[in-house]
């Protein structure tokens, strides 16, 4: 009886996930500089005929919400993921060296392709994400007592900025600076949906992946022990979510430039609500990091109407906090 009345409040509990979030996307769609009614919206998204206002609605703030919803989910799961497997509460894709080593990858590629398509940039994010995580992860297990919460922020803080001024120097001398820049203020300004084909796909194949291994994430968050004792081939399966992370992470950076904290926001904010159940955290942190997203898109385009302010900025001013009460609260428990 007790099982069934958990299963009940969960499954409310992904309603109100859902209606949060479907409130979140009308609220984007409407609101920013342009008057739109959520008649308009919801005309331009389902009628078949083309006038002026569906057009607007359609390739201008459609595709930038649609991209604001990957990018949280993203985000969101990837925090999440990277979270359960260094058992770490301030595991976040940007402060861990995954999104500096994309950010870095990608001045690469504009410098030394620069005809380069957005498919081989995406790529080249993916790699550089992976490259900036496996140096930090090898800085941290190279001194004697393994991981710990405080040294792997440590060597992802150095990490990342390492990074940051490769991409920098790399930017002054090509002289692409104002290139780089573009991608790393962390915006959606100019999406488009060719962006999206290319990027969704990624995103959505690494959310399913992550959450057809939730359970065994829920395991490997416990102990390695007790997962080997459990039959569980503990190395595929962090190098399966390792590749899974990499892939949400660098697709991320692909479409909105270098966006820390949400991966460590939303995934601590999920648990509070559903527990520490890997089934129900990743699938709820798409949802959240979403939202989340989506309400940071919609500051930055209205709070200094017309002009934009960077969403980055915005996230960064709610994130710092939180990283510091996670410090103050939750780092000890886990060192």
């Amino acid at each position: 009886m007790g099982n069934v009345s958990q299963s009940i409040k969960i499954v409310y509990k992904f309603i109100l996930g859902i209606l949060i979030l479907l409130v979140s996307f009308m609220a984007a769609m409407s609101l920013g500089a342009a008057d739109i009614n959520v008649r308009d919206v919801w005309g331009a998204v389902v009628a078949l005929e083309t006038t002026a206002s569906n057009s607007i609605i359609r390739e201008l703030r459609l595709p930038r919400e649609v991209a604001a919803i990957a990018v949280g989910s993203a985000l969101g799961v990837s925090g999440a993921i990277m979270q359960g497997l260094t058992r770490n509460p301030l595991a976040d894709p940007g402060l861990l060296g995954l999104t500096a080593g994309a950010n870095a990858a990608l001045a690469f590629t504009l410098a030394f392709l620069p005809a380069a398509n957005y498919f081989t940039i995406m790529i080249a994010c993916f790699i550089g994400a992976a490259a900036g995580a496996i140096l930090v992860f090898g800085m941290s297990a190279a001194k004697k007592g393994g991981f710990s919460p405080f040294r792997i922020v440590l060597a992802g803080a150095a990490v990342s900025a390492f990074l940051y001024a490769v991409a920098e120097g790399i930017g002054l001398y090509f002289k692409i600076s104002k290139d780089v820049s573009m991608w790393t203020a962390g915006g959606l300004i100019g999406t488009t949906w060719s962006q999206l084909n290319v990027i969704i796909p990624f995103i959505t194949l690494g959310i399913l992946l992550a959450i057809a291994l939730s359970k065994q994430l829920t395991i490997l968050s416990l102990n390695d022990e007790l997962a080997v004792g459990l039959g569980q081939n503990i190395g595929r399966i962090k190098g399966i979510l390792f590749i899974v992370t990499t892939l949400l992470a660098g697709a991320a950076v692909a479409l909105a430039g270098n966006l820390a904290f949400i991966g460590l926001m939303i995934p601590h904010i999920v648990r509070a609500f559903v527990g520490t159940d890997y089934r129900f955290i990743l699938p709820m942190s798409a949802l959240l990091g979403a939202s989340f997203m989506l309400w940071a898109d919609t500051l930055g385009r209205t709070i200094n109407m017309p002009y934009e302010t960077p969403v980055a900025a915005i996230i960064s001013i709610l994130g710092l906090p939180f990283f510091i009460f996670i410090v103050n609260k939750g780092g000890r428990a886990f060192s």
